[in-house]
């Protein structure tokens, strides 16, 4: 079973994207040449800025959502603090 991962990158104009994926390494490159997310297209440069291993892709889908719901100012927090207990296994 593939380990999923969650991941945060930094946009240019100081927006936050948050994904998933199994390989962020390649998934970052694709962004990077404006494959993938069309919100990042024009957005550069793009930073990885969080990156979390997570399990199951299931798992993955819930806790990016969780993420995507949150204000930026939570996001950044998370990103400086690492504090990542309360998505966990919820």
């Amino acid at each position: 079973m593939a380990q999923w991962h969650l991941y945060m990158i930094q946009c240019g104009d100081g927006s936050l994207y948050t994904g998933i994926t199994t390989d962020v390494k390649r998934r970052l490159a694709a962004h990077r040449e404006n494959r993938g997310a069309k919100y990042l297209r024009g957005r550069g440069p793009l930073a990885l800025v969080f990156e979390k291993k997570i399990g199951s892709r299931s798992q993955a889908l819930i806790v990016e959502r969780r993420i995507k719901k949150l204000p930026k100012h939570q996001k950044e927090r998370l990103i400086q603090t690492g504090s990542w207990a309360k998505f966990e296994n919820r």
